[in-house]
């Protein structure tokens, strides 16, 4: 509960605040719904969930930022002017009915979007705050979203809050020809929030269906502005719609990897195939093609094949050649290794591999390792599948992975001995 209640109510609490005490004030809000929900964590175990527990955390959040407020010398002066908000914007939020109050919060969640991804800061940055305040994302998952280290999303998170403070930004939405730099920071993040949720990088599961429902929840606010409501969001939406309707059977009853070969295609959700379809219809609308646009095609290439064997590969093969004109990353050319397994052999993909760009940057990334020991196993080398596995094995983070690498090659040395 208190971690849907981080997830979910976090970014929503603290954009409110901030839209009252302004960005330059985001710790005072970040500190005070942290403590919050700290205070719950110490509480609830023995008191039980309260009825309305979002309105527990409000008034313990309200009861803080009173007190940082009249402690803070930053504040002399100013506490006559504040004391008024504070009061106002957590009690009318406390008291307010629930569909008054969800409108409150997907309007200050929107603006927080925006302020988070304002064009001073470099887009690594943007997005980097955007996880982190409005997603509820700690560092290490910002890192793993990045590939980088946890130390150096540290410093963009501070460089961060100290533009946000030293530019006295605010939370006014800009004007028509001020938001289109900033809302492709939003899509990235977006993006990234329903990443996690479909493959955790931390945690006992693979999946937290929340973050997906978070990220199409987000995407399909943004694309309700119409200044947002581009090809690019819907081909985002579209390729989210898609993998969310396969979450159902990406694990089995007992929270173990399924293969998408080996999944249930008759569970997969119709309604967002649907919603799918409908926005990567929507999204044709305009001359450019972006990544969004050609991972939707690939998600749509796997979500409408009536079976695994049906599954068109050579036009994901070159979707993916597409994808990898515009982002020459190291984990699209091993996607793209994949595909062209799938097209041309086993052999075919382990060469691709060998000689893609930027390989070296992988060599901690278990699925590479994965990757390639499937691949060294239908190409019969059972003995390098194994040597392939163990590496991956050994990088895997989430116990889920490690067991179901096991039970691989478990399966292989039965087919040795």
């Amino acid at each position: 509960m208190v971690d849907h209640l981080f997830r979910r109510e976090a970014g929503r609490l603290v954009a409110i605040l901030t839209g009252r005490f302004g960005p330059e004030h985001l710790h005072l809000a970040e500190d005070v719904v942290q403590d919050a929900l700290g205070k719950a964590m110490q509480i609830w175990p023995f008191t039980g969930v309260p009825s309305n527990p979002t309105a527990w955390i409000l008034q313990t959040a309200r009861n803080r930022a009173l007190d940082q407020v009249r402690r803070n010398r930053l504040w002399e002066g100013k506490q006559a002017m504040l004391l008024p908000l504070v009061e106002d914007c957590l009690n009318s939020a406390t008291h307010a009915h629930a569909p008054r109050f969800e409108d409150e919060i997907e309007d200050s969640q929107l603006r927080m979007m925006f302020v988070c991804c304002h064009p001073g800061m470099p887009p690594d940055v943007q997005v980097a705050l955007t996880l982190k305040v409005l997603c509820g994302f700690g560092e290490r998952e910002i890192a793993a979203a990045f590939l980088a280290s946890e130390a150096a999303i540290a410093k963009r998170l501070v460089r961060a809050r100290q533009y946000l403070r030293n530019e006295r930004i605010t939370t006014d939405l800009p004007k028509e020809k001020d938001l289109a730099p900033r809302v492709a920071a939003v899509r990235q993040a977006l993006y990234l929030l329903f990443n996690e949720g479909y493959k955790a990088s931390d945690g006992p599961t693979l999946l937290r269906e929340e973050l997906c429902a978070d990220a199409i929840r987000l995407g399909e606010l943004l694309a309700a502005q119409p200044s947002a409501s581009r090809p690019e969001t819907h081909a985002l939406l579209a390729l989210m719609y898609f993998n969310a309707a396969r979450l159902p059977t990406r694990t089995d009853n007992g929270g173990l990897i399924r293969t998408l070969a080996r999944q249930d295609r008759s569970l997969w959700d119709r309604e967002k195939i649907r919603l799918g379809v409908a926005h990567l219809a929507a999204s044709g609308n305009g001359p450019a093609v972006s990544r969004y646009h050609l991972e939707a095609g690939i998600a749509a290439c796997h979500t409408l094949a009536a079976s695994d064997a049906e599954t068109d590969w050579p036009q994901i093969l070159g979707l993916y050649d597409d994808l990898l004109a515009h982002d020459a990353s190291p984990v699209v050319a091993l996607n793209r290794a994949v595909a062209l397994a799938k097209v041309d052999g086993a052999m075919a993909g382990l060469r691709a591999i060998e000689t893609m760009a930027g390989g070296d940057a992988l060599e901690k990334y278990h699925f590479l390792h994965a990757v390639t020991g499937h691949l060294w196993l239908e190409a019969g080398e059972r003995s390098r599948a194994l040597a392939s596995l163990q590496r991956a094995f050994d990088l895997a983070t989430l116990k889920i992975e490690r067991e179901h690498l096991a039970r691989r090659m478990e399966e292989i040395r039965a087919q040795i001995d």
